[in-house]
């Protein structure tokens, strides 16, 4: 290969160019980034950054002294792939031309429908949200967040250290029932009671109050909940439309094999917008954890280096964290496989927690509330038993 276009410039495009160099790759490296800055550091955005505790210095993923050799085209959105010429097109008209393409493009943030051009809302994705969002919690008040995930939950927890009078509306019964299952979905979100933190479960919303600054958040049961700052965290879609015509399938994400390859060869995927095959599940599934965007670039790359040739080896359970209220939350496996939970060690009440899920007896994912040191060794464990 003499040239490799990374089309993605956040952690998982330059995990990607990072791993090329370090398996021998020292052809032309291109990295495409709609964004103008540098790849820098997501999980801090929904906390210490929107805290204020750490600068825009400190989300930096490169080291002052790093250098790939690679040619950064930032603030350059790809519009389209010609799949069997390899070509990126991109919004200026022109073209990267490559051997080898990785496909990095990560996921948006989901809008309300009827909600643009009113002040007051945002959602929290990238560096220029998070810049926005920490002006407006400086000027305190009332926030709503839309959406009881694991980033509402950080942005309720940020903000209700800041002072600001939080509530947070959740459209399903239970928050975080999909990642952690019902039970300790439950006992996760009950942090915000913990705190004062109105939890509003079970109801959706109609749509938002307010002619030119959002005032209010609307529900589907009739109530009104007043707002002077609104944040919208219902998920993220993956940024895929601009493949639309390359050739590649194209359902929740990039679909590719165990190893990140696509049916087209000579591309892979990685990160939020990639849905890798899952060998154990025997099913496609996107992981949208930093983890799996620092990790999985690695076995992507060497499938493209290798022309298909090498085995896929399995990769690792997904792996993420959380921090609220001062509760270090971490999970590793996939709830959803299992039949059973139980609580190994520390109290629910007490929101110190280590909790195994099993499946016809063997464990397939752990849960830890302020427990490191024993989460880590049932990490290691899960890890080997899968």
């Amino acid at each position: 290969m003499r040239t490799v276009a990374v089309v993605g410039a956040s952690l998982a495009g330059l995990s990607a160019a990072r791993s090329l160099r370090r398996q021998g790759y020292d052809g032309r490296l291109v990295v495409i980034g709609d964004e103008l800055h540098r790849p820098y550091d997501r999980p801090p955005l929904s906390k210490e950054f929107l805290a204020g505790t750490l600068g825009e210095t400190d989300l930096a993923l490169e080291s002052d002294d790093e250098d790939l050799r690679a040619e950064w085209l930032l603030g350059t959105r790809a519009v389209g792939l010609d799949g069997p010429r390899h070509a990126v097109r991109l919004a200026d008209g022109s073209e990267v031309r490559a051997d080898g393409v990785v496909i990095a493009t990560g996921a948006a943030a989901r809008t309300l429908p009827g909600t643009a051009g009113l002040a007051g809302v945002h959602t929290l994705r990238t560096l220029d949200d998070a810049r926005a969002l920490r002006d407006e919690l400086a000027l305190g008040g009332r926030l709503v967040v839309i959406g009881g995930g694991f980033v509402g939950a950080e942005v309720a927890s940020t903000a209700y250290a800041l002072g600001l009078d939080v509530t947070v509306v959740e459209a399903a019964p239970t928050p975080l029932a999909g990642p952690l299952g019902a039970t300790m979905g439950a006992v996760v979100s009950a942090l915000h009671a913990d705190h004062g933190v109105r939890l509003l479960c079970g109801v959706g919303v109609k749509g938002l109050g307010g002619e030119r600054r959002v005032d209010a958040v609307l529900l589907e049961d009739g109530r009104s909940v007043p707002a002077d700052l609104v944040v919208v965290g219902v998920g993220a879609r993956p940024c895929v439309d601009w493949l639309t015509g390359s050739g590649l399938a194209l359902t929740d994400g990039v679909e590719c094999g165990a190893d990140g390859r696509t049916g087209l060869p000579g591309v892979v995927a990685v990160g939020d917008c990639a849905s890798w095959y899952d060998p154990r599940a025997g099913l496609h599934r996107r992981v949208e954890h930093w983890t799996g965007a620092r990790e999985r670039p690695d076995a992507a790359v060497a499938a493209l280096l290798a022309g298909g040739a090498a085995q896929p080896g399995l990769p690792r359970p997904p792996y993420f964290w959380s921090d609220q209220y001062g509760v270090k939350i971490q999970f590793a496996g996939h709830a959803a496989g299992a039949d059973s939970v139980a609580v190994e060690e520390g109290a629910p009440d007490d929101r110190n927690v280590l909790a195994v899920y099993r499946r016809a007896g063997h464990p397939v994912a752990v849960l830890g509330m302020n427990q490191p040191r024993l989460f880590t060794r049932w990490r290691k464990q899960l890890a080997t038993a899968a």
